[in-house]
């Protein structure tokens, strides 16, 4: 057994090796004439494009190189170990030259990195919003950094680390998604922009991701770059938030419906019948435009007596014809002679 012990270790040991050395072969530090460099990043060896002591200079956009001189030179102390200093170099991006030949060293960028969120069960960017619990959710990383890939020796790739802060203020180093496959959120290795992670968090576990509001950015610390520049929206992505429960938050008192009802407009009418001796006819008329007549209650196969009111003539007003006083008499006699004249006639 004691002889055991140490072939046993060792193996342990070339097991510990084989999973360090990917990581350690990975050289970001080496630069080449015309690579990407970004401000903040240290301990870089330019010594493959200028030696120690040698100046570098800066123009200005739009200048013309080989017939002016520079508009800012830096003289490098040490070229096994250039730092890309903020104050130097963030409002002097671009390409910088080898003084006095004026061949290119290398282009300064100033770096960025986004976030974003994205349910993969409905296919919906819920960045700053609200996700139901049971949902798979994966990341979107925008960023210029993947410029660092092309480097020699750095793997083809750039690792940054996501961060995931729960409601309870704890951060996740790995997420698990819905099949139980877990995905370390350190060192994740960018190839592209934009690059999307997958399906990598299930949310439905809710021991393991409990309700509430998450707390999500993402950042680049090659080359020391973040502990030296660490700006938001540079080597630090700005935080976003994402609402992980059940209840749709829109769903309240905020007035959010989603069935809403339809006003119905009713009209209503009002039925008169009139009884007469011979039939009842019902008649159907609006209320908004004929009033209600009150009938008698009496028996409905009784005629219905109609009383007509009384109605009172006006006096005339006519002024009455006046005779002349015997105009009566006068008529008697003409009218007795008219018939004694006719008596004659016939005999």
């Amino acid at each position: 057994m004691t002889k055991r012990y140490p072939f046993s270790c060792l193996i342990l040991v070339i097991g510990l090796l084989l999973l360090i050395c990917p990581v350690m072969a990975a050289d970001f530090k080496t630069i080449s004439a015309g690579n990407t460099v970004y401000i903040g990043e240290q301990g870089l060896d330019i010594t493959s494009i200028l030696a120690s002591g040698t100046q570098i200079g800066w123009w200005a956009s739009g200048a013309s190189i080989s017939g002016s001189s520079p508009d800012y030179t830096l003289t490098v102390a040490d070229a096994s170990n250039f730092y890309v200093s903020p104050s130097e170099f963030s409002t002097r991006t671009g390409s910088w030259y080898v003084l006095p030949a004026k061949t290119q060293a290398f282009n300064v960028v100033d770096p960025q990195l986004d976030i974003r969120v994205e349910d993969t069960t409905v296919s919906v960017d819920v960045t700053n919003k609200w996700v139901p619990t049971d949902d798979e959710l994966q990341f979107r990383i925008d960023s210029n950094l993947v410029q660092i890939a092309q480097r020699t020796g750095s793997g083809g790739s750039v690792p940054v680390t996501i961060k995931v802060q729960s409601p309870d203020g704890g951060v996740y180093s790995s997420l698990i998604n819905k099949a139980g496959t877990s995905t370390s959120l350190v060192d994740y290795l960018l190839t592209t922009t934009p690059q999307y992670t997958g399906a990598i968090w299930g949310t439905s576990n809710r021991g393991t991701y409990i309700p509430g509001t998450y707390t999500i950015w993402v950042e680049c610390n090659v080359n020391s770059m973040k502990d030296n520049y660490g700006q938001s929206g540079k080597t630090i992505s700005n935080k976003v938030t994402l609402l992980n429960q059940d209840r749709n938050p829109l769903i309240g008192n905020q007035g959010y419906v989603t069935n809403p009802t339809t006003a119905v407009t009713t009209k209503i009418y009002t039925t008169v019948t009139t009884r007469s001796t011979t039939s009842v006819v019902p008649t159907t008329i609006p209320a908004t435009t004929i009033p209600v007549t009150t009938l008698p209650t009496t028996d409905v196969t009784a005629p219905v007596e109609t009383i007509l009111p009384i109605t009172t003539m006006p006096e005339s007003t006519a002024v009455p014809t006046t005779h002349t006083p015997g105009f009566e008499a006068g008529l008697a006699i003409a009218a007795a002679i008219f018939g004694l004249v006719l008596c004659l006639k016939k005999k």
